[in-house]
């Protein structure tokens, strides 16, 4: 088909986008919602991004007012959380008959909430009368501040931007290392809005754009030495990744757990096909044993320490109150030891950014009849990002669950570590969608600090990654196994490491002149 033939389509079917109205309107605007969920991981349609900003945009153009743009946004928003998220549903399921009120909350509430912040978005491009190439540049700048600001407010909640549809791409990824996961989503949205442009020109665009990404990481990682190239390792360093796949139904019930460290245990010692591991990794909540106060628990899991090393592992850290102190209940950490030959704690780590109602219940004054799904009380914030000393190893800096999901806040600035270790459970999940997306989030802060990333997951999934967010090793989803492999060394740290969101801002307000000069060219031609 001819460019001319093709052009004729794109108008008729802006056309058609733009003069839906009434439920059929903000119907179509959640399908889209739900295509554009499609390219994110684990499925990665990326062809489907060009279908719905695209068609999103010639909507936007055929709103009449404010409450039909917030209506359009929004009804995009919940189609593309509600498809993205709906495995936070799974979480519930696990004790039915306690939560399942909770459900429809958990499926529709929160991507209903969420969707404000693409709602906001349309709306800003709609008041300022955007068209065309305007239309395309404004709707990338407001999406990355609806990004933005989804990741930080409220404690934030940055799961599945758009940039992390480039996954299944190494070379795609290295932007990360400049501006963060944040401004690859606003080259992603940018390269799918433009060709609702309808011209050579911007479709051209998209695609230099797209190229230029790709070249650069790709540059990047031809001076990258290879994934197994010893000059890559650090060395004297083997670590046993443990993988014991416990259905969390069965995680804290009856005799269970001692059977499960038994299983934790046995993986731990059995014999190496090679060298012997140096270390070993247990997952989040490893076992259900209080390993902070339970002397015998801790002796039998440092029996499994190699010497010299150390068993990390996720546990619950208590601390009770002092004797005389009556009706004071304790208090309770997500934490991780790091606990050496003779039950000996070398170092602990408390969680500091808690999930909200899963580990504890925000503004309890208000939402106390809520509960907290993971505890029967809240657990308490730990001080933040920390460098822990572990003989060794190099510095560490432990992230719990999904600590990993946070751009810029996942190592300690003052005190910069050796690799990232990311503990998790996410057993609670089951097979859907959410574990996959874990992991490919996990693994975009290795590529944004320089950093190699080792992550350990009680069902999976468990793997090694460079700091160029190469995958050296990996168990899948729902194996039972572990995984001896060395630790890569981490790069000088990169410019998003050094700036921040510097970098990003740069982008950000180049976007915005760019806008500036396209709505005054659009506004001088409207006026001749």
């Amino acid at each position: 088909m001819s460019l001319s033939g093709l052009r004729t389509i794109a108008d008729r079917l802006a056309s058609r986008s733009a003069a839906f109205i009434g439920w059929r309107r903000y119907g179509l605007a959640a399908l889209l919602g739900v295509a554009a969920a499609l390219a994110l991981p684990p499925f990665h349609v990326l062809p489907l991004l060009w279908v719905a900003f695209p068609v999103l945009l010639w909507q936007i153009e055929g709103c009449a007012t404010k409450r039909q743009a917030f209506a359009l946004g929004w009804s995009f928003g919940f189609g593309f959380l509600v498809a993205g998220l709906y495995w936070i549903a799974n979480a519930l399921t696990v004790d039915t008959a306690r939560f399942w009120w909770l459900l429809p909350l958990a499926a529709a509430g929160l991507p209903a909430l969420l969707a404000l912040f693409t709602a906001f978005a349309v709306l800003a491009v709609h008041m300022l009368r955007l068209r065309g190439l305007a239309l395309a540049l404004g709707f990338a700048l407001f999406w990355l501040v609806a990004e933005y600001l989804r990741g930080h407010i409220l404690t934030g909640f940055p799961w599945n931007l758009l940039g992390y549809v480039w996954a299944p791409s190494a070379a795609m990824l290295q932007l990360a290392a400049l501006t963060g996961i944040y401004g690859l989503s606003l080259v992603t949205v940018l390269a799918a809005c433009l060709p609702a442009v309808r011209s050579r020109g911007a479709v051209a665009a998209a695609v230099a754009l797209l190229v230029l990404v790709w070249g650069g990481g790709a540059v990047r990682l031809a001076g990258a030495p290879a994934v197994d190239d010893p000059a890559l390792r650090v060395e004297g360093v083997l670590l046993r990744l443990v993988q014991a796949n416990i259905p969390q139904r069965e995680k804290w019930a009856g005799l269970n757990p001692r059977d499960h460290l038994i299983r934790h245990l046995e993986l731990s010692a059995r014999p190496a096909p090679g060298a012997r591991p140096t270390h070993v990794l247990w997952p989040e909540t490893a076992i259900a044993y209080l390993l902070s106060e339970d002397i015998q628990a801790r002796e039998v899991v440092g029996r499994v320490a190699p010497d010299g090393g150390a068993v990390l592992t996720g546990a619950i850290r208590v601390e009770r109150a002092p004797s005389g102190a009556a009706g004071e209940p304790p208090r309770y950490w997500n934490s991780l030891h790091a606990i050496g030959p003779g039950g000996l704690i070398q170092a602990t780590y408390d969680k500091a950014h808690l999930v909200p109602f899963g580990e504890y219940v925000p503004l309890r004054d208000i939402f106390g009849f809520l509960p907290a799904v993971a505890t029967s009380l809240d657990f308490q914030r730990g001080p933040g990002p920390r460098s822990l000393q572990v003989p060794g190893l190099p510095p560490v800096s432990p992230l719990i669950c999904y600590e990993a999901i946070f751009p810029g806040a996942v190592a300690d600035p003052d005190n910069r570590p050796g690799w990232l270790l990311n503990v998790t459970n996410d057993g609670w999940y089951g097979y859907s969608t959410g574990p996959f997306q874990h992991f490919q989030i996990a693994r975009l802060r290795a590529v944004e600090e320089g950093l190699p990333l080792v992550r350990v997951a009680n069902t999976g999934i468990s793997g090694v990654v460079d700091p160029y967010g190469r995958v050296v090793a990996r168990l899948g989803l729902e194996e039972t196994g572990f995984l001896d492999a060395p630790l890569p060394a981490a790069l000088a740290p990169t410019p998003y490491a050094r700036w921040g969101d510097a970098p990003l801002a740069g982008l950000a307000l180049l976007l915005a002149a760019l806008l500036g000069a396209a709505t005054l060219g659009f506004g001088r031609r409207s006026t001749r």
